[in-house]
């Protein structure tokens, strides 16, 4: 299961990004030539955010298909079965992956920054 250890890179990667602030959603991009099942992703971070200050939070993930450029043809193509990797148009093996092989956090959603309750005055205010 190398969701639990995505997860604990993703939470590494929020826990940076956050800046103090508690988050509700973390967005992902997930490409099916990643071989992550989404929601094996979305269970297994419950388990890594449980308990610390990623608490509450939840995984949104979106597939991306597999998605080629036919060399031979210039079609480009979407893939439905990621087994062989042929163009759909031509059925030919010179191709280039265009989409399908991402595995990116493209947002957060945090909560408001919360003001300091008892800022210290500066000189100029005392």
């Amino acid at each position: 299961m190398h969701e639990l250890s995505l997860c604990r890179s993703i939470a590494g990667i929020v826990e940076n990004a956050r800046g103090g602030r508690a988050v509700a959603t973390v967005h992902l991009r997930v490409g099916q030539l990643r071989q992550v099942v989404p929601e094996t992703l979305v269970y297994c971070w419950g388990l890594v955010s449980d308990g610390g200050p990623l608490a509450g939070s939840r995984l949104e993930v979106e597939s991306v298909p597999v998605v080629l450029d036919c060399r031979a043809c210039g079609e480009t193509t979407t893939v439905a079965h990621v087994l062989v990797l042929t163009c759909a148009a031509c059925g030919s093996g010179d191709i280039v992956v265009r989409t399908g092989e991402e595995l990116l956090v493209t947002s957060l959603d945090l909560a408001p920054p919360t003001p300091d309750p008892d800022p210290t005055p500066t000189e100029q205010e005392a």
